[in-house]
């Protein structure tokens, strides 16, 4: 810097005519204007936070609402129209082997999303590569594919088959309801094979869904015609959750891509290993049709898009909502499908169906409950009790500040005796 520079700065710092010390207490408030200044950007900033709050759950709520109503219709429509093609088509397993193999829309579906929301955007070779990392190091090689990916894929054909089958031998209500199950099972089976937590509530809901199952065999007085159909349904709930738990045991737990790659491999696996059984169910008359031109191409379409609108739902719907509003809507679908069934076929609404129903539905809700559920209801009573504490002096003052003077005077406080 020049000499003139700091001989001009000198300069018109003396001929300043505001001293030091007024210019410090422009600039600088005073320590309470200070601490109100400070008090009100804490608080602009917290009332900002708890907007931003707000809004993100409200979000949520409005996409779950969004979400229940969609697995709700889909899950109890995909099971009415399934109802109505076995009228037409009496072909359980291809109609399940049909509707698997839309699965293989999974992964070019989320890998639209990807492009349309991701910043860094990738070929579908680059995003395969990376969501096959899911399956080991090596990625998806044959000795994986059929150790980690054929298993759950007759698991799969094995649940939906079973649900199917289910359907033709009873009402659409019993089945809904009874597959409900599958999250006890799931339960029983992770405290048994993952070795999760043990839960008091958990144990009950189990034993509701059990009385459940046990009660829906007797409301039609033990038929074989229904007896079949329960244990059919009871099957496909316990393939689900032999499915969910391996799953974890096997693989753990898988991102979207990968979720979403997994499930178009086991398209790939139906149309490979799958398909041989129709063709021979077919030559073998066991499912049978005389033409094509009688197959209903639209109740099978529309079941398979019902279904893979369900499945989207409820493996990725969690990115937007919470799941326990996800698993609320599978049971949603039962009062969805009793009342279809009350205005389409001659199912009785017994005392003993009723209770059934109920209790089924109570015990998947109680599974529902978080982990913690009984740490929140301890907070949440000791604050009510503290609240109820801090009531009661301020009514008390509230009494005594309404008394008149006179009394005051001629009767002493008890304050002044504890003194």
């Amino acid at each position: 810097i020049s000499s003139s520079m700091i001989v001009s700065v000198i300069l018109s710092q003396s001929s300043s005519p505001v001293s030091f010390g007024d210019e410090r207490s422009r600039e600088s408030p005073a320590p309470a204007e200070a601490q109100m200044q400070a008090g009100a950007e804490g608080g602009g900033r917290v009332n900002r936070c708890c907007w931003k709050c707000s809004v993100t759950q409200l979000k949520k709520i409005f996409w779950g609402v969004a979400v229940v109503l969609g697995v709700c219709s889909s899950w109890s429509g995909s099971t009415q129209l399934a109802k109505l093609t076995f009228k037409k088509f009496d072909a359980p397993f291809t109609l399940t082997w049909f509707a698997t193999n839309w699965n293989f829309l999974f992964f070019p579906l989320y890998y639209l999303g990807h492009v349309f929301k991701s910043a860094e955007k990738q070929s579908p070779k680059q995003r395969y590569r990376e969501c096959c990392r899911f399956f080991g190091d090596n990625g998806l090689t044959l000795k994986v594919f059929f150790t980690k990916a054929a298993p759950f894929g007759v698991l799969w054909t094995l649940t939906n088959y079973l649900y199917l089958h289910a359907i033709k031998k009873i009402n659409t209500t019993d089945v809904s309801v009874l597959f409900c199950c599958n999250k006890a099972f799931v339960f029983l089976l992770s405290w048994i094979v993952l070795r999760d937590r043990f839960m008091g509530v958990r144990i009950v809901a189990a034993i509701f869904a059990i009385a459940g199952i046990v009660m829906m065999t007797y409301a039609d007085g033990f038929h074989s015609h229904s007896v079949i159909g329960i244990a059919l349904v009871v099957g496909s709930a316990s393939m689900s959750a032999l499915y969910k738990v391996l799953f974890k045991l096997l693989l753990g737990s898988a991102k979207f891509g990968e979720a979403a790659l997994f499930l178009s491999v086991l398209a790939v696996f139906n149309v490979l290993f799958v398909t041989c059984i129709p063709v021979i169910l077919y030559f073998t008359k066991v499912e049978y049709w005389s033409s094509f031109d009688i197959v209903p191409w639209g109740n099978l379409c529309g079941f398979s898009i019902l279904l893979l609108t369900f499945n989207i739902l409820l493996n990725f719907g969690i990115a937007i909502t919470y799941p326990t509003l996800i698993s609320l809507g599978i049971v949603l679908s039962v009062p969805v499908n009793a009342v279809v069934d009350h205005y389409t076929s001659e199912i009785v609404f017994n005392s003993v169906r009723v209770i059934a129903i109920i209790i089924i539905g109570l015990g998947f809700l109680l599974l529902l409950l978080p982990e913690e559920w009984d740490v929140w209801v301890i907070k949440l009573l000791t604050r009510l009790k503290v609240r109820k504490k801090e009531e009661i002096p301020e009514g008390n003052g509230d009494i005594t500040s309404g008394l008149p003077n006179k009394s005051r005077r001629t009767r002493p406080s008890m304050s002044s005796f504890a003194h």
